[in-house]
């Protein structure tokens, strides 16, 4: 679709793009819902409602939940860097979006919320989201985030943000937008997530999740409340990736029973294959990265007396955050010491017991 094409989207998606709702489950280390008082009022951004950028009627009502959203989720249109910044161009890029969604994927409308193109111009997404978030009560069923859209905002942002960063005029307009979101339906800063902390796929991109913190910063000082602390997430590895976080997927591939994966540190081709196959195995989607649903399928809850090779998973860790453990497979005494002085220092429960939240504060 001249500058957006929207269909390398469920390449950078990895399979998933904006999937349909699903109920996948994901097991997560997140705050309180709730957001403190704010000592600042936000400003009700401009955002174009559908009628405005000529959006074509849904095919079917939209479904207005009676309850309020309870996080922010960031995407990227996975499309053109543009440099045309116009507010002709924001309209297409809406209009393109909705097409694509409806004629490609068989949705009822466009699947998000709200867009913002690079020129800081700010849309409605699906019909009746700026009614809803005007008020604040309820929340429009999205189809953004497989699991998540009855729960979150979905914002997609235009372009792709593996290696660039958003243009000034986006990341501003992003900031205003979920500030006031979060003003509305008081969701707390820390709730601000990108795309890929909830399925399997490289969305928002590399730089622009990297500037999540940011974000919540931002979004903290404009609603004047103190800034939260950064989510613990399951983080996303991929071809091509090196280091610990790769080893500690190779030893729970060989776990699992690929045992011709070598634990080196690098994601190549044997890694990015076993992924692969036990995705399918698992009857995951088969993408080959290793996000937020492989981890809590691939990740096994060892304690004293385990032994194998998500021990040394485990121990190697620890090895290198500096703990003082020996890598062979056999959790004793000396393992256990260096979970539960791990586990004190991150405020989790210290039991010793390395389960679903130690593992992703382990391989964060």
């Amino acid at each position: 679709m001249s500058d957006y094409p929207m269909g390398r989207r469920a390449v950078l998606h990895g399979g998933l793009g904006l999937a349909v709702a699903g109920a996948f489950g994901v097991f997560r280390a997140t705050p309180a819902l709730s957001v403190d008082t704010p000592t600042l009022t936000v400003a009700t951004p401009t955002i174009a409602g559908t009628s405005t950028w000529g959006a074509r009627p849904p095919r079917s009502p939209v479904t207005v939940l009676s309850t309020r959203p309870t996080m922010v989720i960031v995407h990227h249109t996975a499309g053109s860097n543009s440099t045309n910044y116009s507010q002709a161009h924001a309209f297409a890029l809406a209009r393109g979006i909705q097409n694509y969604h409806m004629d490609n994927n068989g949705w009822i409308d466009s699947g998000q919320q709200l867009t913002i193109s690079r020129g800081g111009y700010i849309m409605e997404g699906r019909h009746r989201s700026k009614e809803v978030l005007t008020g604040g009560t309820r929340h429009v069923r999205g189809a953004h985030t497989s699991g998540q859209n009855d729960v979150a905002v979905g914002i997609e942002n235009e372009g792709t943000y593996i290696t660039a960063s958003p243009t000034t005029a986006l990341w501003n307009s992003l900031v205003n937008t979920v500030a006031y979101i979060c003003q509305q339906y008081a969701i707390s800063p820390s709730r601000i997530y990108g795309h890929r902390d909830y399925n399997n796929t490289q969305c928002p991109g590399d730089r622009l999740y990297a500037m999540l913190p940011q974000l919540r910063d931002e979004v903290a000082a404009k609603l004047g409340t103190p800034n939260p602390p950064d989510p613990v997430t399951w983080p996303l590895v991929k071809q091509g990736d090196t280091g610990q976080r790769v080893r500690s997927v190779q030893y729970l591939l060989r776990q699992h029973g690929w045992t011709g994966v070598t634990v080196d540190g690098i994601f190549g081709s044997v890694t990015y294959n076993a992924v692969r196959a036990f995705q399918s195995s698992r009857g995951l989607a088969v993408d080959g990265m290793v996000g937020s649903q492989t981890w809590p399928a691939l990740i096994v809850t060892v304690r004293s007396g385990s032994s194998g090779e998500a021990v040394r998973a485990v121990q190697s860790q620890l090895a290198s955050k500096g703990y003082t453990v020996t890598v062979d497979g056999a959790f004793g005494p000396q393992t256990e010491s260096a979970v539960r002085s791990f586990q004190s220092s991150r405020g989790l429960t210290v039991d010793g017991v390395v389960g679903p939240v130690t593992w992703q504060h382990l391989v964060n």
